[in-house]
């Protein structure tokens, strides 16, 4: 699903929205999570998922062209891990 595609969703559920509030409100959500991720915060949505920054080290990567030793420096990464209801939400639908 895209996010065009989420706000289409959100607004054919919620007539009174219209897309365009349907657009706000996914994006101000979307900017609050990315928010607290640069801020270093642990978002956790019950029966959803949490999100959380994991580290990554520097280290010593390959130019997967020409072979070429390249130096990744170390950096966080955003990380996801779905929720218990969630995981038996997808499981049950197969």
């Amino acid at each position: 699903m895209t996010k065009s595609e989420l706000i289409s969703r959100l607004a054919e559920r919620f007539p009174q929205l219209g897309v365009k509030d349907a657009d706000i409100a996914v994006n101000v959500i979307l900017d609050a999570l990315a928010e607290g991720l640069t801020r270093g915060d642990r978002i956790e949505i019950r029966g959803f998922g949490s999100f959380s920054l994991n580290y990554r080290p520097a280290r010593v990567g390959r130019n997967p062209k020409s072979g070429e030793k390249v130096h990744v420096p170390p950096k966080y990464v955003p990380h996801f891990k779905a929720g218990k209801e969630l995981r038996e939400r997808v499981d049950y639908q197969k």
